[in-house]
């Protein structure tokens, strides 16, 4: 399980360290551990040019021992100040020991300094920062050239650290070098977007220290743990049935969609209702089909309702009413109120994109996609439920523990039907047995994989990505992971 803390809560952990250790250790660990990583992008450090971009905060300071152990190493090292009289007076005299070059940011020839470096390290602001870049930073960011890369200490600068969000420009970085703990917001976009390849660096931050984790995200080992498995015993009833409710006279490819994620999704059998059963058993005649109401339709573990829907609220009102689990999508989420939700007893997953999401919370589109962990949390608050919001990161969030950041995924899933196959995967790992927050995030990380395994970097469709999610699940369920 890879995990991301707070500031607050790295900050207290850092405390700890440094009650216990030698001054400065936490410092000497993060330039080690960032030159290092410095080095191994530069590949040949004697000779490289190096510009550190230097605030007035700690962040600074490690880009500054880190730039001193580099102009050891024979790398021609430049830091312009922000902060000339603010900047951390150990690390510049480290640097100029090592014989770098300290510019301030506000002379004429920093701009230059910036644009001759094949590396530049972006020391601006910390995980404490909040807001966009400044002008006279941003002037700086922009002289960087296009060829060179940029390594941002612990978190791009003007991304927040706690949630991802962007409030106006911030660094973009090929490699973020982040210490002691992984922050949410390099999980988590628009931020992650921002953050490049993150490397964490171990300061000797402990677990225990940190307290409880703000996000987490599932690894393949997690996965594999969560996958249902049958049994000698098994039946098809005991795996669990799903139910689906989708489909309508003009979307009957939603109900198709739907069952195919379904009958890949370890439940033992498909039920499906509604109108579209003739294109449903044409395309998968194991499906058990009915045409009467949802609540006559027999003995199942989970319902999945809402894609392709159209204006059925009766059908709706039946699989709300019932006593299992339901996973809520689409023409679902628009037609149930929130009382609906929250009166139910029952499990309920919520599998909104922003969309939805922002309809669902009443804001604009754009508010969910700048904030995407609050509009998760609301919504799982608000509602009393389980929510899976897609999109660029999707995250799963529910009323206690960390939100889910699921670290898989191609852009080529944002195609029409993807998120129908998702929501059949997912309700039937719910009649399998999984709880709404583990359904959801296993149902996304497979689902993302499967995008992946289908598109191979090329355009895919909603059928394509269903029919390989059996190969992701024997990747991800691999005895020897």
């Amino acid at each position: 399980m890879r995990t991301a803390y707070s500031v607050e809560s790295v900050r207290a952990g850092e405390r700890v360290v440094m009650d216990r250790g030698p001054e400065g250790v936490l410092m000497q660990r993060a330039a080690a551990g960032l030159a290092a990583e410095c080095a191994q992008l530069l590949g040949k450090v004697y000779g490289a040019r190096v510009t550190l971009l230097v605030g007035s905060g700690d962040n600074g300071g490690d880009a500054l021992y880190a730039g001193a152990r580099l102009a050891r190493r024979g790398a021609g090292v430049s830091a312009v100040l922000l902060a000339p009289e603010r900047a951390h007076a150990g690390g510049l005299a480290a640097l100029r020991a090592a014989g770098g070059l300290v510019v301030g940011a506000d002379e004429a020839r920093a701009e230059d300094v910036v644009a001759r470096a094949g590396l530049v390290v972006d020391g601006i602001v910390g995980i404490g920062g909040r807001g966009g870049l400044r002008e006279d930073a941003e002037r700086l960011v922009a002289a960087v050239r296009d060829d060179a890369v940029v390594v941002a200490v612990d978190l791009p600068s003007g991304v927040d650290a706690d949630t991802g969000e962007v409030h106006g420009d911030a660094v973009r970085a090929d490699v973020t070098v982040t210490f002691g703990a992984y922050k949410p917001g390099l999980l988590i976009d628009p931020g992650r977007e921002y953050a490049g390849v993150v490397r964490l660096v171990d300061i000797g931050l402990a677990a225990g220290d940190l307290g409880q984790p703000e996000a987490e995200a599932l690894q393949f080992a997690d996965v594999e743990r969560l996958l249902p498995v049958p049994s000698g015993e098994s039946d098809k009833y005991r795996r669990g049935v799903v139910g689906i409710v989708a489909g309508s006279e003009r979307y009957p490819g939603a109900a198709v969609l739907a069952v195919a994620g379904a009958l890949r999704g370890g439940a033992g059998a498909v039920r499906y209702v509604g109108p579209a059963a003739d294109a449903v058993i044409a395309r998968f005649p194991e499906t058990l089909v009915s045409a009467g109401p949802p609540s006559k339709a027999g003995r199942v573990q989970a319902w999945v309702v809402g894609p392709g829907l159209g204006e059925d609220a009766e059908r709706l009102g039946e699989v709300l009413a019932a006593d299992v689990p339901v996973l809520i999508d689409a023409d679902g989420l628009r037609l149930a109120g929130e009382r609906d939700v929250r009166q139910r007893r029952a499990p309920t997953l919520l599998t909104p994109h922003a969309g939805e999401a922002a309809a669902l919370l009443g804001v604009a589109r754009e508010e969910v996609e700048a904030g995407r962990l609050s509009a998760a949390r609301e919504l799982a608050r608000r509602y009393g439920a389980t929510v899976l919001l897609k999109g660029s990161t999707t995250l799963v969030a529910s009323d206690e523990g960390p939100v889910r950041v699921n670290p898989t995924g191609t852009p080529w899933l944002a195609t029409a039907g993807s998120g129908d196959v998702l929501s059949g995967l997912a309700g039937s790992l719910l009649a399998a047995g999984l709880d709404a927050r583990d359904a959801g995030s296993v149902g996304a990380y497979l689902h993302g994989l499967a995008g992946r395994h289908a598109s191979q970097g090329a355009p895919v469709g909603a059928h394509d990505v269903a029919d390989a999610i059996p190969a992701v699940w024997r990747e991800v369920g691999r005895a020897d992971r």
